[in-house]
């Protein structure tokens, strides 16, 4: 007979073990099936998330930052350093602590909790039924009364650079390099392409990007993104535009890389090469044929705004829905749903879901972008602070960057903040809530920030925004 369960999850991220939990806080009966495994064949908690993904690049950008600011950056502050070495496999075991430290967490907060955790991969059936298979062949049938679908996604290959995983690597590969590469090749000038490459150039690897697109994070504020840009390559990231892979080749322990740029070819040689295109759903397998689930073209699983599947008592949250691949966002989806599930009446605004590149400075976005805005012919205003006009970041030495804030022309409503400088992450969430609750520029503006701080550049970009900004000249309004 099969297991019954109130829920069961597919996937121990950050979608389905928050999931999981708050279910359990609940009072539901929860199952949470994982199939990832550590090197002794063990179940390993976190998904990507925390084993290969948010939390070991963290570290790295940590520990790289740490070290380039020893080696460029203590002269400014009186502080001499006569020879600075990085330790590369000390930097890779502080890292791999820290995983094992959370993963460990997340698996004695299960056990707390009473969360069955379930060792193998899950395959939906019809009926709300799950079958897992575990890592020797057997195979159990868990009867749910609902199903979240928690699975997470994948680095995306292309056929011109076929991963090896020894000199074409994808993000998962840059994370466990034992020695820096003198000269590196990143394909993809996205978010993870950022993040590793900064990684690796701080350690000093000569960095060159490739980027297919003609333009530089069109996802993000076309003001952020122009600053951004000046500041990497002031960083020394070599980042080509238009430039398209048409070939990899590995010869006498290099990668030859050909790619195409305004119509004309180029080759460059690289010690390794990582290919970061992008993520995408990891949807195959998990369901049956008659399960009821449904899939778009690009793999996502169909969901309604409840993050309802076709499929009676079926959901999915994460990175196998709609929307961006933000493990904060999926933690909310896993939240709501399993409230619903309980009986309450929840839901997530996605217009308040904020998304951070954790560069150096940071980059972080929460609403819409003044491109938007322009596209959907919504009338609105600007207010821009710099942080080279910040008492706090000038005392810090680490003055780089901008705060911008959006709000609605005539209701002033805030529509979004953007921000590149020194801890945009945390600086964009006060806008975030903001944000959640209505607020104007004006209400920003009027709230009393402590001095010095960062965060005054989040109120003086909210002053800018009428014009009244004390510490920087306003713009005249037309």
């Amino acid at each position: 007979m099969a297991e019954k369960y109130d829920v069961v999850i597919i996937g121990s991220g950050p979608a389905g073990y928050v999931a999981a939990i708050k279910a359990a806080q609940l009072g539901l009966n929860v199952a949470c099936v994982e199939q990832w495994l550590d090197d002794s064949d063990s179940m390993q908690l976190g998904g990507t998330c925390l084993n290969v993904g948010c939390i070991p690049s963290k570290a790295l950008l940590d520990s790289s930052q740490k070290f380039a600011e020893v080696r460029d950056n203590l002269t400014a502050h009186g502080i001499s350093v006569k020879k600075s070495e990085i330790d590369i496999p000390a930097m890779l075991a502080r890292k791999d602590q820290i995983v094992s430290q959370l993963t460990g967490g997340i698996a004695g907060l299960f056990k707390h909790n009473g969360v069955t955790a379930i060792s193998g991969t899950g395959k939906v059936l019809v009926g709300a039924k799950v079958e897992v298979t575990d890592n020797k062949g057997s195979v159990q049938i868990l009867d749910a009364s609902n199903v979240i679908i928690a699975a997470g996604s994948v680095p995306v290959s292309i056929a011109p650079a076929p991963i090896d995983n020894e000199y074409i690597i994808d993000s998962t590969g840059a994370l466990v390099l034992t020695e820096v590469p003198v000269r590196l090749g990143v394909i993809g000038a996205g978010v993870i392409g950022l993040e590793l490459g900064s990684v690796w150039r701080r350690l000093g690897s000569e960095v060159v990007m490739l980027e297919a697109l003609d333009d530089f994070l069109p996802m993000m504020d076309i003001q952020v993104a122009k600053e951004a840009a000046k500041i990497f390559k002031k960083q020394g990231l070599d980042i080509r535009l238009g430039a398209r892979v048409i070939r990899t080749e590995v010869k006498n322990n290099k990668v030859e890389v050909t790619y195409t740029s305004a119509g004309t070819e180029h080759t460059e040689l690289f010690d390794k090469l990582i290919v970061a295109v992008g993520r995408r759903p990891r949807s195959e397998d998990l369901f049956s044929s008659d399960s009821g689930v449904t899939l778009d073209e690009r793999g996502f699983i169909y969901v309604n705004d409840n993050c309802e599947t076709e499929a009676p008592h079926v959901y999915a949250v994460g990175d196998v829905v709609r929307g961006l691949m933000l493990a904060h966002k999926a933690s909310e989806e896993g939240v709501m749903v399993v409230e619903r599930i309980a009986g309450k009446q929840a839901q997530m605004n996605y217009d308040c879901v904020p998304s951070v590149i954790y560069t150096h400075p940071e980059i972080a976005a929460v609403g819409q972008t003044e491109q938007e805005l322009k596209a959907d012919g919504i009338e609105y205003k600007t207010g821009v602070f710099p942080f080279a006009a910040s008492g706090r970041a000038l005392a810090a030495n680490d003055s780089d960057g901008i705060v911008k804030m959006i709000a609605d022309a005539e209701t002033d409503r805030i529509l979004g903040c953007h921000i590149i400088g020194p801890s945009a992450a945390d600086l964009v969430q006060q806008v975030v809530i903001a944000m959640e609750f209505g607020s104007s520029a004006e209400d920003l503006a009027l709230t009393v920030f402590g001095h010095p701080t960062l965060s005054e550049a989040v109120h003086e970009a909210a002053l800018a925004v009428d014009g009244q900004a004390i510490h920087v000249a306003n713009r005249k309004k037309r």
